[in-house]
């Protein structure tokens, strides 16, 4: 069983100002720079199995999204655009040379949005169970399910009713039982997870910030963003996903006859492989980057 340490044990977390507000990130190893972007509701720490392995050859840099994790959370319209500007800034200030862009869910969506959109930044993509959209685009969905969206999305924005669905949700039973559905490894689901997606949650302006990023509209679809991509990418699926099935994968497939894409699913692995394997993903993710760093 692999003993990691917390995020801030491995290196010191730094905040810089975007916009008026405070962006926690931190930065360890040296060399060729790497920037890893986290999913919904996760954090820095949400990598702190893969850090310490990737730092021993790369510079890597770890940002916490506007509105989660250490990262401050106003109430303002959240939005995919919002935060690839957020990252694109980012990297003007403080990495300031092509870098690989390492995104998890709606952190990989982003990740091809930086390529497609702010392709000077961008050496290379790594993507794991890449997301389709911030939230559920209306047209993919069933009237019935529209309608429960809809009314859900209402009880979210209510400043009572929504914050009393938002306190049940971010209890750490209720964590670890969602947990439990989308890690395929139980021996992942420790105390130090749970914590590092409560604590942040606990925060003030938490509870809007859910609501708003939950009511947001869906942002760009991958399919739009590749033919605007040139770079290589390398696509990690855990192949258990309920959230985003496997099948998502098929939009890189579609490419790989015209661009550099690897495609490798991970069987018995979840939502969230660099975390549910990470002796997996690690070593696979470090073979990658040797191999198109080097041309």
């Amino acid at each position: 069983m692999t003993t990691t340490l917390s995020a801030s044990a491995q290196s010191p977390q730094q905040y810089w100002q975007w916009r008026g507000h405070n962006i926690c990130y931190s930065v360890s190893g040296s060399g060729q720079p790497l920037v890893l972007v986290h999913g919904f509701g996760a954090s820095i720490g949400h990598w702190r199995k893969n850090i310490p392995e990737w730092a021993r050859h790369y510079q890597v840099y770890a940002v916490d999204l506007l509105g989660f994790g250490a990262s401050a959370k106003p109430n303002l319209v959240y939005s995919m655009e919002l935060w690839a500007e957020m990252l694109a800034d980012f990297w003007q200030s403080q990495v300031g040379q092509p870098a690989v862009w390492i995104g998890n869910s709606i952190g990989g969506l982003l990740c091809v949005s930086m390529a497609a959109n702010y392709s000077h930044t961008c050496a290379g993509l790594v993507v794991l169970n890449c997301a389709g959209g911030l939230s559920h685009r209306p047209q993919e969905l069933g009237w019935p399910q529209r309608l429960l969206m809809k009314s859900f999305t209402a009880l979210l924005t209510s400043p009572v009713i929504g914050a009393l669905i938002f306190n049940q949700i971010r209890q750490p039973a209720r964590i670890r039982k969602t947990l439990t559905q989308v890690y395929a490894n139980p021996e992942a689901i420790t105390d130090e997870l749970v914590e590092l997606l409560y604590r942040p949650a606990c925060d003030r302006g938490a509870q809007q910030v859910f609501a708003r990023v939950v009511t947001a509209p869906p942002g760009p679809r991958i399919a739009d963003l590749m033919p605007r991509v040139n770079t290589p990418i390398l696509v990690l699926w855990g192949e258990a996903d309920p959230w985003t099935p496997v099948a998502g994968a098929k939009v890189f497939e579609d490419y790989r006859q015209s661009m550099p894409i690897e495609f490798v699913p991970l069987a018995n692995t979840g939502h969230c492989p660099h975390d549910d394997r990470p002796d997996q993903v690690n070593p696979i993710v470090i073979d990658w980057l040797g191999r198109i760093l080097e041309h």
